[in-house]
């Protein structure tokens, strides 16, 4: 087991020294502050072998946690270091009195990983698979630039606005739903129940069907033939999409695609320049080089089409142009944001002009997110109003029809 070496302060203030035969440099941390020292400085005596590094005393398992345990987590952290602590003595107190275990856990992962010397964004990752790399690289970028406590608040928000973006989806879903599974079993009835007998009927009377009856009866004989085709045909499909968007070139198509889809698309991309302000503001106030910001910010998107776009405007940069000029020659990014930040560039204070360009395209996110919901569920129910309404005037015409035929004949 490794020895370390340790310089503490005892409760009244006086130094002390000795030796701890521990199995990390975090576990001697732990072990000083339970005898009520305050440590000055731990350092291992001599460097432990492979096998002794890999066996921890402290179980460091990786903890999942879910989207509402990550939103109080960022924000109780973004707070205590609003408030001046430093992230240890952060990481101390939500391991302190957080009740939740699975936050206490990842505090105390964290807390060793950054004793040991790892960076934050680094021992986020080993901490828990659910910090993803759009959260770690914020992180990273916070670190570089001195300001972790403010993208951390950033995170938080972006964190809940999606909660309740899904939030509003899902409540806006919820009575279309209801609407396409009443109708589901409606068309199963008429399917399976009323066409055979009006088709019997009609069959009886004479009739000739009318066209929209006509359609109605064969759409149903070949669902009842070749349902199994169709089934294979859309598990083929389906099996198809997945391989090809798995590959680079398949999945650069789909998330372009993902990009121009209506009312989605939008929102995407809205969001995407906000998130793009916000970290360049940051950065770049902080006093971080435009070119490292840069490269910093071309890892925020999991869209790899957006950091596509990104790492073309970073080798624009590299080679001597500005970021605006950079930004108009990839073609896709709106002028307003371009215009912003030549402004910014032109006055020397790029970080406020990008903090402004923030605001504006955090209105508008909102904006397209309200009339996003507001016209997910008028499209559905009319989707399914132009459904019903086919079928019941196929059938009602074919009613209609044989009634008036079997009066005619008396």
């Amino acid at each position: 087991m490794p020895s370390f070496t340790y310089t503490a302060l005892n409760a009244t203030g006086q130094t002390v020294t000795g030796n701890l035969a521990v199995g990390s440099k975090a576990e001697a941390f732990r072990k000083l502050e339970a005898q009520a020292l305050t440590p000055v400085k731990v350092a291992e005596e001599a460097k432990a072998t492979q096998a002794a590094a890999q066996a921890k005393v402290v179980d460091n398992q990786p903890v999942k946690l879910k989207r509402a345990q990550i939103i109080l987590f960022t924000e109780e952290l973004a707070d205590m270091l609003d408030g001046g602590l430093q992230i240890d003595q952060a990481l101390r107190v939500i391991t302190e009195r957080q009740e939740d275990i699975g936050l206490r856990k990842v505090s105390t992962i964290l807390r060793d990983q950054l004793r040991e010397g790892s960076t934050v964004a680094k021992a986020l990752r080993k901490a828990s698979p659910s910090f993803d790399d759009l959260y770690c690289n914020l992180v990273a970028a916070g670190e570089v630039s001195g300001s972790l406590a403010p993208i951390l608040r950033r995170l938080g928000q972006n964190l809940v606005v999606m909660a309740e973006l899904q939030s509003k989806v899902t409540s806006a879903l919820i009575y279309p739903a209801f609407l396409i599974g009443a109708c589901t079993v409606l068309m199963i009835v008429f399917m399976t129940v009323m066409v055979p007998q009006i088709t019997d009927l009609l069959a009886k009377s004479g009739q000739k069907l009318p066209f929209a009856t006509q359609m109605l009866i064969s759409f149903n004989s070949f669902l009842a033939s070749y349902w199994w085709i169709i089934l294979s045909i859309l598990t083929i499909v389906s099996l198809s999409f997945k391989a090809y968007i798995a590959t680079p070139k398949g999945l650069m198509w789909w998330h372009e695609a993902k990009v121009k889809i209506p009312l989605v698309g939008p929102v995407i991309a809205t969001r995407f320049y906000a998130q793009f302000a916000h970290s360049m503001g940051s950065l770049v106030g902080n006093g971080v080089p435009l070119l490292n910001s840069i490269r910093l910010v071309s890892k925020i998107s999991a869209n790899v089409f957006i950091q596509s776009l990104l790492t073309r405007v970073t080798s624009l940069v590299a080679e001597g142009g500005s970021l605006s000029s950079s930004l108009k020659k990839v073609g896709y990014f709106p002028m307003m944001l371009i215009d912003m930040i030549a402004v910014g560039e032109q006055t020397g204070s790029l970080g406020k002009s990008m903090e402004k360009c923030a605001i504006r395209y955090d209105k508008e996110l909102d904006k397209r997110i309200k009339r996003m919901t507001a016209l997910i569920s008028p499209v559905i129910i009319v989707f399914m109003a132009v459904i019903v309404g086919v079928v019941a005037y196929s059938i009602i015409s074919a009613v209609f029809q044989s009634v008036n035929g079997i009066k005619s004949r008396v």
